[in-house]
């Protein structure tokens, strides 16, 4: 039986290790929590943009809807070139738009790689006209321009494998058009034999990985998240795992075209369509204005999360059109602005003046999957960083700003507009601290930032 001494010191012990572990957890967060800012590309075999002249049923997850054969399905991949494909364009877009990592779909639902996959033969290097590893101009891309390079990797659908599937009614985890006897199918095996096989490739292939970001984690069990974790870790011990390995065994939550609905501690992120879809289609008209998607970036910061901000390049491996000029006028803006979202935290408030959807401007029709508001309306948000309150004033149309937040401030030193030179005049009127916009040359994207220094 252990003495109170041999128990103490082993306590001791214990405490010393988890806040050694909980700090180098902290660390290996740090860029990530700090950057807030990230593309989300969702590239592979459905980027065709179309099926049969027709839009794709379900967009990136045709193969399902249409149930179509493996051996069909494989087939699209030997018209597809992606001779546009130029990696240094799309990161030197990122970069410029003020983002500070690289999301792509390394593996989708259809069980297609989109890299060099030794252990299985349906990928973009042996089943495509393309027949290149398009990962190493990535990888190459991403250190040119000090962005971090993260895989999307789908674990609990996988169409092209006989084993992946999930019991559950409606789901669109299993291919049972080519694999009809389910009896056969084991989970188990296809994470041994396919996902661990892929994973190591993308961990050991391209240099560090800042994000393995997994999707649909439906079907697998405690253990086996548990035993990805720690295989993952095992081969980049500074790679940071989303919630969808499944099972509370994630670094940081997801929230899916949608916006928290209030200020979040714990590390989040949303992960949002630029257009109506995550795929290319020849079909999809529907693109976020830049207003907009900087007014969602500003709301989803001033609430603790980082913006995922997804595009999806076409069948000859451009950036659609939109998407760049998009990218080119949030950057501009970012340029100006990018002081008050790299490494802030939120402020006591979130924001002010915040009024229903109903009493708000639609922009925009409906997106696939998308909860985010479309509606613009002027109001205000707010953030922090050291001594400094930041206040986004969002669409902002009035020659003054009343703000009975900052009036509860009672050490400002100073208020300054980024991007001005102006001194902005404000005064204490009553219960509200009025603050006169300076006079400034029209914006694509009106949406000002003051920057309140305290005491």
């Amino acid at each position: 039986m252990m003495n109170k001494k041999t128990i103490l010191t082993l306590f001791i012990c214990f405490t010393i290790f988890s806040s050694i572990k909980t700090h180098a957890q902290s660390n290996k967060m740090q860029w990530w929590q700090d950057g807030k800012f990230g593309l989300f590309l969702h590239w592979g075999l459905y980027s065709i943009g179309e099926w049969n002249g027709k839009p794709e049923k379900g967009n990136e997850h045709f193969m399902f809807y249409e149930k179509i054969p493996l051996a069909t399905y494989a087939k699209i991949g030997q018209e597809l070139s992606f001779k546009n494909y130029n990696a240094d364009f799309w990161v030197k877009n990122a970069k410029e738009a003020g983002m500070k990592y690289v999301v792509i779909t390394a593996k989708h639902h259809d069980g297609f790689a989109m890299f060099n996959s030794p252990g299985n033969d349906f990928n973009i290097v042996k089943k495509t006209a393309f027949a290149k590893d398009p990962m190493v101009d990535l990888a190459k891309a991403c250190k040119k321009y000090g962005l971090k390079l993260c895989f999307y990797y789908s674990l609990g659908r996988d169409w092209e494998s006989p084993d992946a599937y999930w019991a559950h009614p409606g789901s669109k985890s299993g291919n049972d058009w080519d694999f009809p006897d389910t009896l056969k199918k084991d989970n188990n095996r296809y994470i041994e034999n396919k996902v661990k096989p892929q994973l190591k490739e993308l961990l050991t292939q391209y240099g560090p990985v800042g994000i393995i970001w997994f999707d649909t984690p439906e079907g697998t069990t405690k253990v086996q998240s548990e035993d990805l974790r720690k295989f993952i870790l095992n081969l980049q011990p500074n790679c940071i795992i989303n919630s969808r390995i499944g099972n509370n065994m994630g670094d940081y939550g997801v929230a899916e075209q949608k916006i928290e609905s209030g200020k979040v501690l714990k590390p989040w992120e949303s992960c949002i369509t630029m257009s109506g879809k995550w795929g290319y289609s020849k079909f999809d008209k529907n693109w976020k204005s830049p207003e907009l998607l900087v007014r969602n970036l500003v709301e989803i910061v001033c609430k603790g999360g980082n913006l995922l901000l997804n595009v999806g390049p076409t069948n000859l491996g451009d950036l659609p059109e939109q998407s760049v000029s998009n990218l080119q006028e949030i950057g501009k803006w970012m340029k100006v602005n990018g002081e008050a979202i790299y490494g802030t935290v939120p402020f006591t408030t979130v924001n002010e003046y915040a009024v229903s959807a109903t009493d708000a401007k639609e922009t925009m029709g409906q997106s696939n999957n998308d909860n985010t508001s479309k509606k613009i309306n002027p109001d205000l948000y707010f953030n922090q960083k050291g001594n400094n309150i930041y206040v986004f004033a969002r669409s902002w149309t009035s020659a003054s700003i009343a703000s009975k937040v900052l009036a509860q401030q009672k050490n400002i030193k100073s208020i300054t507009m980024l991007g001005s030179t102006e001194k902005v005049k404000w005064q204490l009127q009553g219960d509200s601290l009025i603050i006169d916009m300076p006079q400034l040359p029209k914006s694509e994207i009106p949406v000002y930032v003051f920057k309140v220094s305290m005491n």
